[in-house]
């Protein structure tokens, strides 16, 4: 079930938000692609409405399971354009000791990975940010929390609408979900990044279409593949869990055949031919 509730019914609206509106604007950054076109839009705004000493961006670290450098890179992009960066994450581990703890993977369907690694520690921060404001007693802090999804990624998100109404809020805070970036192209992404002249992962020059954990289980088989061939001693990592849960990556696909599938393309051909 969702936890947010859409406000306004028309998906293809488009819609901004007055940010002037907001005490908070929490911008989430995975390092990716998404967040960081979507950070470089938002900052726009918020330099043309005065309000970028509003901005905060989150980044979730991930541990070992993260792409090398990721965490380093939602600073710099932050720093780039000069608003506040923090980092929150599980307390109890990482995705890896976590996904042994559950014994099995997570799905489409049990997201555990994204509500306790990322939600969790993003309402955490929430918190402290709404305290920090250090409102009048009954005057409702009012949240901005901007997420780099894009419809053109998956059914599900092609079903989110620009503002949705975030189960964080409560009656100290009203908390706003914004999709600045709903219904960009991937070719708009990379647009706004080359224009915007800000360093990107190398991940994205050496194969991979997204960005996430280096191995998610949303991923397509080719990224997933392309991330084994880059880190091969993770996936192997990730094959002897799967050994040891008896529990497969996904219900198509096996993390042996994957990293398999990796070691068998990087083999040279018969003669030395490319």
């Amino acid at each position: 079930m969702s936890t947010q509730t859409a406000l306004f019914s028309h998906p293809d609206a488009d819609v901004t938000p007055d940010l002037t509106a907001y005490d908070v604007i929490l911008i989430n950054s995975s390092g990716g692609k998404d967040s960081q076109a979507m950070l470089d839009y938002v900052a726009e705004l918020a330099t043309a409405a005065d309000v970028t000493d509003r901005i905060t961006v989150l980044h979730n670290p991930l541990g070992r399971v993260e792409w090398p450098g990721t965490s380093e890179l939602a600073r710099e992009q932050a720093e780039h354009y000069g608003v506040r960066y923090e980092e929150r994450k599980r307390e109890k581990g990482d995705l890896l000791q976590q996904i042994e703890e559950r014994g099995m993977w997570p799905s489409a369907k049990a997201r555990y990975c994204t509500s306790d690694q990322k939600r969790g520690p993003g309402r955490r921060l929430i918190t402290e940010l709404v305290a920090e404001l250090n409102l009048p007693k009954g005057r409702q802090a009012r949240v901005l929390y901007a997420l780099g999804l894009r419809a053109q990624e998956s059914r599900g998100r092609a079903k989110l609408t620009p503002l949705m109404e975030n189960s964080a809020t409560s009656g100290v805070r009203e908390v706003t979900t914004w999709h600045p970036i709903l219904h960009w192209t991937a070719d708009q992404v990379w647009a706004r990044i080359h224009a915007s002249g800000v360093r990107y992962h190398e991940a994205y020059d050496q194969g991979m279409q997204r960005l996430s954990c280096s191995f998610c289980v949303l991923a397509t088989a080719e990224d997933l593949v392309c991330a084994a061939r880059l880190r091969p001693d993770l996936a192997a990592e990730y094959v002897a869990l799967e050994e040891r849960m008896g529990h497969q990556f996904k219900a198509d696909l096996s993390m042996a055949d994957v990293l398999a599938e990796a070691q068998r393309r990087a083999r040279p051909t018969v003669g030395g031919g490319r």
